[in-house]
């Protein structure tokens, strides 16, 4: 079995640059570490996880924390969770999945990544001892991993008017928090651009209110136009609404979702979708967790990921 020792007698250095190097490698020259790892590399070292933690006085354990109900229709959570779960077995860390935020601090976890934030949890996060990431936009400063939103919008409302539908309309969800804004953002500046006059409707984050809507305000909505909406949630219930009406789905109206997890593909017609790369960001809150807690809670900042435009049957 490869010991310490070896590793050390390979990269010619001592026994404690190559304990810094997997304990604290920000304590270390890029040019030492570079040593390390490649004499690790050629004598298939792997650090016993365990003796890591207890050295660092660590668990190897992290609280994914959800804020919010998991809804059982769409895997977007479990999504972010198994990008998650890869990202910390990258580093042989473990998590704990936490639903009650009370108890978020009753466990010996090294950090929380923390979801379905909202503006009323903010004093919560002012009061948590250990390193902490987020996954959702916020403008109070709190690291997190986030879709471009507004990008994602913009996406969508530059390709409504490349299909050449004269009216464009955003269905945005009801409520007053740092995505919705930047979504509502994406969609306002790409038609102001063209010095049109932007259309928005408000509702809850579920596909019978946007029904209703369609419902209540039909006569109003005229045809040859696309409704760039905030959710897929929202499209699909615009879309089954549309259809009740007897109007014709991408020819009268078009429709555009953001999301992209599932419901984009059992909607009829397919929607099209700006897609999240979920998995993704789920892997990369585990990359910025893992370094913060290594940095002793030293600030990480913010990433923003290009979603993508799914082009579908409900735009023609």
């Amino acid at each position: 079995m490869v010991t310490l020792s070896d590793v050390a007698k390979e990269a010619n250095v001592s026994k404690m640059t190559v304990s810094r190097v997997i304990n604290h490698p920000e304590q270390v020259t890029p040019e030492l570490k570079k040593l390390v790892i490649q004499a690790m590399e050629e004598l298939d070292y792997h650090p016993n996880s365990v003796a890591q933690a207890l050295v660092n006085n660590r668990s190897n354990v992290v609280e994914f924390v959800t804020l919010e109900d998991i809804d059982t229709t769409e895997p977007y959570y479990m999504n972010l969770l198994f990008g998650f779960a890869k990202g910390l077995a990258k580093k042989q860390y473990a998590l704990q999945l936490v639903t009650d935020r009370t108890k978020i601090e009753q466990s010996n976890a090294d950090g929380y990544l923390i979801t379905g934030a909202r503006n009323g949890d903010y004093e919560l996060f002012d009061q948590l001892k250990k390193p902490f990431v987020l996954f959702g936009e916020n403008h109070r400063g709190f690291d997190f991993v986030d879709t471009d939103n507004k990008a994602g919008t913009r996406m969508a409302t530059e390709y409504a008017l490349s299909r050449l539908y004269k009216h464009i309309i955003f269905v945005g969800i009801d409520l007053k928090e740092p995505f919705e804004y930047s979504r509502e953002a994406g969609y306002i500046n790409t038609l102001q651009k063209r010095q049109l006059i932007p259309q928005i409707y408000r509702v809850s984050n579920h596909s019978h209110s946007a029904q209703s809507l369609i419902k209540k305000m039909y006569q109003d909505f005229k045809k040859d136009t696309c409704f760039v909406c905030a959710s897929d949630r929202i499209a699909v219930g615009i879309i089954r609404e549309l259809e009740n009406q007897g109007a014709k789905v991408p020819d009268d109206f078009g429709v555009i979702g953001f999301d992209g997890v599932f419901l984009d593909q059992v909607s009829s017609p397919k929607l099209t979708t700006i897609r999240q790369s979920i998995f993704k960001m789920g892997d990369l809150l585990a990359g910025m967790l893992l370094q913060k807690i290594a940095q002793s809670g030293s600030p990480q900042g913010e990433v923003l990921i290009e979603p993508t435009l799914v082009r579908r049957g409900s735009t023609r």
